[in-house]
């Protein structure tokens, strides 16, 4: 079976350029997790690499499946030079080692919490998991592996997470458009809810 991470890598630099920065964090128990930094026109975007080695697990499933199950790789992008947002690569990592360290699957319309900022003054503790894509495309692999999804982050502040919670992502997602919110810019505040 062939090693996905190069081709996964390759994907990315084909997509947002070379990347400027990486760090590596490595949970006992798991994989090293990789996060690359690309930077350009004003936005900084953060990229895991190492998430997509394994397929995900349905965490019911009796065995799990070596080959076949959904992969992806998660990326975050802010607007440049209003936070500390280099700090996110920790938070980052635990979110991608999440699949192999609690045996959930990641998807479009899930919420991931860190359990405190995701910055230093992140008015953010968890991210909103976005449809995959329009920055990134999947990359298909040979059969039987399943395409790896490069999957955008969202980030939320606990007041948007609760109500997030209770109407769903959808409807989250419509009240950010209606009120013209700038998911990218590290210092916003929570759109109105009422």
């Amino acid at each position: 079976m062939a090693d996905v991470l190069p081709l996964v890598e390759a994907r990315l630099r084909t997509a947002l350029g070379e990347p400027d920065a990486r760090a590596a964090v490595t949970f006992l128990g798991t994989d090293r997790i990789e996060v690359l930094r690309f930077q350009g026109d004003g936005i900084v975007r953060y990229a895991t690499l190492g998430m997509s080695a394994h397929p995900m697990t349905d965490p019911t499933a009796m065995l799990a499946d070596p080959v076949k199950g959904p992969r992806a790789e998660l990326v975050l992008s802010v607007r440049a030079g209003r936070a500390d947002t280099d700090k996110v690569l920790r938070p980052l990592a635990v979110l991608a080692a999440s699949p192999q360290v609690e045996g959930v699957v990641v998807a479009p319309g899930a919420s991931l919490d860190v359990g405190g900022p995701l910055w230093p003054g992140a008015p953010f503790t968890s991210v909103l998991v976005a449809e995959p894509g329009g920055l990134v495309e999947d990359l298909e692999l040979d059969e039987p592996l399943d395409a790896v999804r490069f999957l955008p982050l969202l980030p939320m502040t606990p007041n948007e997470a609760a109500w997030k919670r209770v109407h769903g992502a959808q409807a989250l997602q419509e009240r950010w458009l209606n009120h013209g919110t700038d998911l990218r810019d590290p210092a916003r505040t929570s759109v109105p809810l009422e």
